[in-house]
């Protein structure tokens, strides 16, 4: 089955979006069957695995992302990289990788593991997006618990939370609460 125009089409719409677009969204924008855009992407994908081209199709976050290919990046990030993002610091990583292992986890649990407090941390990761209150403990005072957000797994370019480097025996350990 020739799917030329309709791959057209979702190669357009892919380019047009900034967020990673989900199958069922794709085929409402595009108003083709869900049974149309899968195999339209499977093209797309293909085509974009030849040495040839400059982008990639990628699944991010549950939907299809067009960008860069890696391996492009480092000529790529002095001209396109994003304006006003610093780095984040070593604590504000920390805080984040106990999130995203531990989720979901209160500031209190977070500041357990780690042996300091986490308020400022916690501000930086929500002012980024990274972060988000996803909802209470069922424990005294109802403290708030935090989870990684679509903008963590886009930036980090994971498809979901499955996809983290699993953490050896010494690692996990690291991010169990003590007591």
């Amino acid at each position: 089955m020739e799917l030329h125009k309709e791959q057209a089409l979702i190669e357009a719409v892919l380019f047009l979006e900034s967020d990673p677009v989900n199958i069922n969204s794709l085929a409402k924008i595009s108003d083709l069957p869900v049974d149309v855009v899968k195999p339209a992407l499977e093209g797309l994908k293909e085509k974009y695995t030849r040495v040839e081209n400059g982008i990639e199709l990628i699944e991010l976050a549950g939907g299809y992302l067009l960008t860069p290919k890696e391996i492009l990046w480092d000529f790529l990030k002095s001209r396109y990289g994003k304006k006003n993002e610093s780095r984040l610091s070593k604590a504000a990583l920390e805080t984040l990788s106990i999130v995203a292992y531990s989720q979901p986890i209160t500031k209190g649990e977070i500041e357990n593991i780690r042996g300091v407090s986490a308020d400022g941390m916690l501000k930086v990761l929500q002012d980024k997006n990274f972060i988000k209150v996803v909802g209470k403990k069922e424990a005294p005072g109802k403290p708030v618990q935090f989870g990684t957000t679509k903008e963590f797994l886009k930036t980090f370019r994971l498809s979901s939370i499955a996809d983290l480097p699993k953490l050896d025996e010494r690692n996990t350990e690291r991010f169990e609460l003590n007591g």
